[in-house]
């Protein structure tokens, strides 16, 4: 769903005559537009038009006059958000949420938000379709970000609101495809393509599903899915979700979990290079730094090693062959077992000699001692 206000015009008793001891008071039906609420009108104009470029000359032209505006900051938001600046978006919509305004809505293309009060509707969202829509947004720039696992929780909650609401059930699919989930990700998109909704998607990073139905998107993305789980190895999928599960607990601090997933994943598919690698690291991680050299090493030789790293505990190893992440992991492992020895050495400190007693027996160097 697309929420997008336009100028705030608050008539109070508008187009009414008030009597009171024989004076009569006439109020204009509307008061004065300002140049910002004018421009602001324009560009809800041009929206409606899909002169999307139009209207976002517009609202920055209605910037310049006010900065301070909430009405158009948060129209700019919306015009990042066609654009899939998400990030960009949100600044937008915060700043709006700053200034906040006790205006009534004057325009809008959501007509029930016509006259509501900007706070009401923007700000403290109490319109529920306005907090679905605001929700399905922020899980979108989660998942820009590669935030799939919040991308999650955040749209089961939007969820909660409404079981039945196209988009949230399509973005479910899309955020459980993007964490490893593809037995979750074919349920939602299944489920957002028998809604059999018309509505079009207009706000999404994929430009070739822009202005279809949100239903029709679906049932796409779960005939596409389908195939992939056809000519995906079970066990392999499970293991790169758990993969990436591990390196999103890993990520929050929670070790614990994120141990579990990684020996999990390693249990499934112990030949990829990115469940050896993993297993390194928990070996590292634990302190058993000769375990970590090995399956560091075995990874480095992995058949997959040539694949490149999405998510990661480190943005320096994101977009890089797994087998050089494992090769930088093993030098930093091969490091502190030198540092290990050198401590080890100064702690000992020199070689002590034992005099030895002119009475005592030379040792037989014949042969071996026996134990």
């Amino acid at each position: 769903m697309l929420i997008f206000l336009g100028a705030s015009v608050a008539c109070g008793a508008c187009g009414h005559a008030w009597a009171e001891q024989g004076k009569t008071i006439l109020l204009p039906w509307r008061s004065k537009l300002s140049p910002v609420q004018k421009l602001n009108r324009e560009g809800v104009e041009a929206v409606k038009h899909r002169q999307y470029e139009k209207a976002e000359k517009i609202f920055y032209k209605a910037y310049l006059y006010d900065p301070a505006d909430p009405f158009t900051l948060n129209n700019l938001g919306y015009v990042a958000e066609l654009q899939g600046q998400l990030d960009r978006a949100h600044k937008f919509y915060e700043l709006a949420a700053q200034q906040g305004s006790d205006a009534n809505i004057d325009m809008s293309d959501i007509k029930h938000l016509q006259g509501q009060p900007m706070k009401s509707a923007l700000v403290d969202l109490k319109d529920v379709p306005m907090r679905i829509n605001r929700m399905n947004i922020e899980a979108m720039r989660l998942l820009q970000q590669g935030r799939g696992f919040e991308a999650l929780a955040m749209l089961n909650e939007t969820l909660r609101l409404d079981r039945d609401n196209a988009f949230t059930l399509n973005n479910l699919g899309v955020a459980s495809e993007a964490v490893g989930d593809l037995e979750g990700a074919l349920k939602y998109y299944a489920s957002a393509a028998s809604s059999r909704s018309t509505e079009k998607i207009v706000v999404t990073t994929d430009k070739g599903t822009r202005g279809r139905s949100v239903s029709s998107a679906a049932q796409a993305s779960a005939k596409r899915v389908q195939k992939l789980i056809e000519k995906t190895n079970p066990a392999e999928a499970s293991a790169v979700m758990y993969t990436l599960r591990g390196v999103y607990e890993a990520n929050q601090n929670n070790w614990q979990s994120a141990r579990e997933d990684f020996l999990h994943a390693y249990a499934l598919d112990p030949d990829s290079a990115f469940s050896i690698n993993n297993r390194g690291y928990v070996a590292e991680h634990e302190g058993d730094l000769e375990s970590a050299q090995f399956f560091y090493e075995k990874a480095r030789k992995a058949l997959d090693a040539g694949a490149r790293v999405g998510m990661a505990t480190e943005l320096a190893a994101q977009n890089k062959p797994i087998g050089n992440v494992a090769t930088s992991s093993n030098a930093k492992v091969d490091t502190a077992l030198d540092l290990y020895s050198q401590q080890r050495r100064r702690q000992q400190g020199p070689a002590q000699l034992t005099p030895r007693d002119n009475n005592s027996p030379e040792p037989n160097t014949d042969k071996p001692q026996q134990q």
